[in-house]
């Protein structure tokens, strides 16, 4: 359920005109559907229907703490990559016991941090990484529950920079090194094996590399079982792809439905950590157009929104649908629709036909709830962008815009360069 949908020619986010958002909160700003969210989250939950199974949101595919209260209020676990994660899925009121702490680097400040509050799984990417959770462990008198995550070296088709399941990739172990692991666990007092897990990557359109996977994945638990090593979890990652221009992903009932004959009659709980699926289509970027310009060459669209605040056009080269916010008339021009920034990068579309916009008129960046405001910077000195949370027709500021002082809050002057900073204003 998407709802984005245009009223008597004007873009509604559920009930409120998104141009109501723009000209009482300003530009550029991120507009999030709650309905559209929960919906996207109940489409995995009620796909596995009566196997045991667990949620858990992906925190990096959109972090506000907003977002992710009213995940957990919808009954959601959390998957977090960083200390940081962790602490904002604690702040919105997370479930330690529905958290997965996955990522390469862990550190052991973050696994102090995760023990401290009994998460309930680290996902481990290497055996140095397991050796190190033990000896954190030790110290702090706990035991950590783990799950070794396996490279199954699957291919999910997916952009280079978004693959992670393939044997040239950082992530995980290959199948000797993951039944390896869980041997060398047997050796460790602090660590003890409830799960195994896998990541293939991210906006993966078709069920056929999980299916791989989930066989690779099967394979090695008859391995652990026959070595005396209990499997009580399979953790099958997230990727779940969306509509972004003309792909055609499966839903999750098809995906789903692919992979519970494998696994349902295994006695075991599924975990799944979808991220973009859950949030991706719940925003949109909105931005104000400052100039049209008149090239020798082409026409530029320039807008107030940067790569500093959607970068995925830029790193990944990722299309988005961009729409006028009200209907501007019948007329369409090609143009590039580009930002304010000092890179060539900065470019949210080429070539693109778009309504005949003029200078104070407002454009949506489509399907831009996932990895957008996250991966935002300010680069260029650029404070980040408000954020806004819609349900039914009420809206509610979930981010403040980011003020001139906020870029030097962290930021101070050294006695030997003179005067410090002026106090803020």
């Amino acid at each position: 359920m998407d709802m984005f949908d245009f009223k008597n020619g004007r873009l509604f986010c559920e009930d409120v005109d998104v141009n109501t958002i723009a000209e009482q909160v300003g530009t550029p700003v991120f507009i999030y559907s709650a309905g559209t969210i929960l919906d996207h989250f109940d489409k995995v939950d009620r796909a596995w229907g009566e196997v045991p199974h667990l949620i858990c949101y992906a925190v990096k595919a959109n972090s506000n703490v907003a977002i992710l209260r009213l995940l957990v209020n919808h009954g959601a676990g959390m998957e977090v990559v960083s200390q940081g994660e962790l602490f904002r899925s604690l702040q919105a009121g997370a479930d330690p016991q529905k958290i997965v702490f996955t990522g390469v680097g862990k550190t052991t400040a973050e696994m102090e941090y995760a023990l401290r509050h009994d998460i309930f799984l680290f996902a481990v990417e290497s055996l140095p990484e397991l050796l190190r959770l033990n000896d954190v462990a030790s110290a702090l008198g706990k035991t950590a529950r783990f799950a070794v995550r396996l490279n199954p070296d699957v291919d999910p088709h997916t952009h280079a920079h978004i693959t992670t399941g393939r044997a040239v990739n950082k992530f995980g172990l290959d199948p000797d090194s993951t039944i390896e692991a869980y041997k060398r666990a047997k050796e460790l007092s602090n660590v003890v094996p409830v799960g195994i897990h896998m990541h293939l990557g991210s906006q993966i359109v078709s069920g056929r590399p999980y299916i791989e996977a989930v066989q690779k994945m099967l394979a090695v638990v008859e391995r652990l079982d026959q070595l005396g090593t209990k499997i009580e979890y399979l953790d099958l990652g997230g990727g779940m792809g969306l509509i972004y221009r003309d792909e055609q992903p499966c839903t999750a009932d098809e995906l789903i439905g692919e992979i519970k004959p494998l696994v349902k009659d295994l006695g075991m709980t599924i975990i799944m950590e979808p991220g973009r699926f859950v949030v991706g289509n719940g925003g949109i970027l909105v931005t104000q157009v400052q100039y049209v310009k008149e090239g020798p060459v082409k026409r530029f669209v320039v807008v107030d929104a940067g790569m500093n605040d959607l970068i995925r056009p830029a790193l990944y080269g990722a299309y988005h649908r961009i729409l006028s916010t009200r209907n501007v008339g019948p007329e369409m021009i090609v143009a590039d629709v580009v930002g304010p920034m000092c890179e060539s990068g900065d470019t949210f579309a080429k070539d693109r036909r778009i309504p005949a916009v003029r200078s104070g008129d407002y454009l949506s960046i489509m399907t831009a709830g996932a990895y957008a405001s996250s991966m935002s910077s300010e680069y260029n000195s650029r404070p980040k962008c408000a954020e806004v949370l819609v349900r039914g027709d009420q809206f509610f500021t979930i981010r403040h815009r980011a003020t001139l002082d906020n870029l030097l809050c962290n930021e101070e002057i050294p006695d030997f360069l003179g005067q410090p900073l002026p106090e803020k204003t």
